[in-house]
């Protein structure tokens, strides 16, 4: 896997300071997209250990709450791959970091009721991420007074909470 950036410091993909991690690879192509140079798996710099690494070492800080998966798209078959083992080590050494994804997928459709049944990976990555920002951005529902999303379409769903309650449960952005 590649990714095209790492923000060290970022208060705009999710609350407080956070480490967001922008992969390379998205086959949605959504138009007007605000990252398209990301759409290719060859773009940016290879995701090694030395990499994950310094994610960790930015993560360990004690006034960032957590890391942001975006991209590209974190949910690609090939960027899961590389991203379920990167998610277990934070999992393991910042268990107190919360976890937020951004995805092109629909969060019932697409990721419960199509890739978790052909991927294993799918449903290992789900199991790690706390908050999930759903669905393509569609250019005609864009609206820049939406928090941490592009378009209306968009929801912010708590993941752990919809796969226990079976339903889908949104993050109260007002916290």
């Amino acid at each position: 896997m590649n990714y095209a950036d790492i923000k060290q410091y970022d208060i705009a993909n999710g609350p407080g300071v956070r480490v967001s991690l922008f992969v390379s690879g998205c086959t949605h192509r959504c138009k007007n997209c605000f990252n398209k140079e990301a759409w290719d798996f060859a773009y940016g710099t290879p995701f090694t250990e030395e990499t994950q690494e310094r994610i960790l070492s930015y993560l360990e800080k004690p006034y960032v709450k957590g890391l942001t998966l975006l991209g590209g798209e974190p949910f690609e078959r090939d960027n899961q791959k590389a991203l379920v083992p990167f998610l277990k080590k934070v999992k393991e050494r910042v268990p107190e970091k919360d976890i937020w994804a951004f995805s092109g997928y629909d969060f019932e459709k697409d990721m419960l009721h199509g890739m978790m049944r052909e991927w294993e990976t799918t449903k290992e990555m789900l199991s790690m991420i706390d908050v999930l920002v759903d669905g393509e951005f569609i250019e005609e529902q864009k609206s820049l007074n939406l928090r941490f999303k592009g378009s209306a379409n968009q929801r912010t769903i708590l993941v752990q909470e919809s796969l226990a309650a079976g339903q889908i449960m949104l993050y109260d952005l007002e916290v």
